[in-house]
């Protein structure tokens, strides 16, 4: 039993960074990154 709640713990952790990624990457947060190939064009 110990086993299946450090698996679950670890399966929930994975899930939120890759949410918190994707939100990063896709939402609102998006607008503030900045391309540093566009920024660098000669």
């Amino acid at each position: 039993m110990p086993a299946q709640a450090f698996v679950i713990a670890i399966l929930a952790g994975l899930i939120m960074i890759t949410a918190f990624s994707i939100y990063t990457a896709f939402g609102p947060p998006s607008k503030e990154l900045a391309d540093p190939f566009e920024m660098h064009e000669d």
